[in-house]
């Protein structure tokens, strides 16, 4: 029985050579350095930026526990020996903090809910339907938005004065409504405006009125751009400082800044634990409403940014 040799066949002979322009090129060696070189100085810059914001947060809390007499050293400890809660103990035993406190909620409240409310309705407007002096009312609101505080603080409070506002907080909120609603205005008109009208003209179409469409097509996809709207005019109007301080000089009428503040304008002792206790306080509530609502936040921020 003859046997015959077997000659294994090239590769080239039953397989088409790889075209050159579908072959992957590898990047080189300097290329690839190159960029964990990039992303290394990249991850430490974000670090360095991360720390630097982070770390006067982390110095309030150190002050806040650290006894009194160890505040004034002249040699600061980043990580205290001895950690004391007296001076949290001092502001929650303060009947003045509580009063504060509840004319801080009375005032945001009433500004946030009026502000988006009010805002979520004249931008619909402005970005739904054609009316006359619409382009104007655009730049006016534009133009209130980026007047100063400062400018409007001295005829606030002269127009407050002879009418009896000056020392209450309906006339606080009002001040404060004028301080936010152009940014609640601008903001959800981004907002209304992304939304195709033709959703709205469809759920015409099938039955709805205009009210109906609105409430069943516009406010459901307008929620997250509502509530990013609200947690950005909470903060503004929580925080405020200038225009409570002209207007408010009463401490029955104090807001937790205004309360803030007299730690400092004492000639006594400035007692900074009970100032730095009294700050991690005010931002609890911030924080925690921020982090409950991050996502509707998240996603009204691209939301917004769809259409101006």
């Amino acid at each position: 029985m003859s046997s015959t040799a077997f000659t294994p066949t090239r590769r080239s002979e039953y397989e088409p050579e790889p075209d050159p322009r579908l072959t992957a090129v590898r990047p080189t060696s300097a290329r690839a350095t190159r960029k964990k070189v990039v992303k290394w100085v990249l991850n430490t810059v974000a670090v360095v930026i991360s720390v630097v914001w982070i770390f006067p947060i982390y110095w309030m809390l150190i002050v806040a526990v650290t006894p009194l007499g160890q505040v004034y050293s002249i040699h600061p400890q980043l990580i205290p020996g001895n950690i004391s809660l007296e001076a949290f103990r001092a502001v929650l035993t303060d009947s003045s903090f509580y009063q504060s406190l509840r004319n801080s909620l009375i005032v945001t409240f009433s500004t946030v809910v009026v502000a988006t409310l009010v805002g979520f309705l004249a931008a619909t407007a402005i970005a739904r339907f054609r009316f006359r002096f619409r382009n104007s009312a655009i730049v006016l609101v534009m133009i209130v938005q980026m007047v100063p505080l400062i400018a409007l603080i001295a005829p606030l409070v002269y127009v407050y004065t002879k009418i009896g506002l000056s020392e209450s907080l309906f006339g606080l909120v009002i001040g404060l409504l004028a301080l936010t609603l152009p940014f609640c205005i601008w903001t959800l008109r981004g907002f209304v405006a992304g939304i195709p009208a033709e959703l709205e003209e469809a759920a015409m179409v099938d039955g709805c009125t205009r009210v109906g469409a609105f409430f069943r097509i516009i406010l459901p996809l307008v929620v997250p751009g509502l509530v990013s709207t609200a947690i950005y005019t909470l903060i503004q109007t929580w925080t405020e400082f200038q225009l409570t301080n002209f207007m408010i000089s009463g401490a029955n009428h104090y807001t937790l800044p205004l309360y803030l503040n007299a730690f400092l304008g004492t000639n006594q002792e400035v007692l900074y634990n009970e100032v730095m206790a009294t700050a991690l306080l005010m931002a609890v509530p911030i924080v925690a409403l921020f982090l409950l609502v991050q996502r509707q936040v998240a996603s009204g921020l691209t939301a917004g940014a769809v259409k101006g």
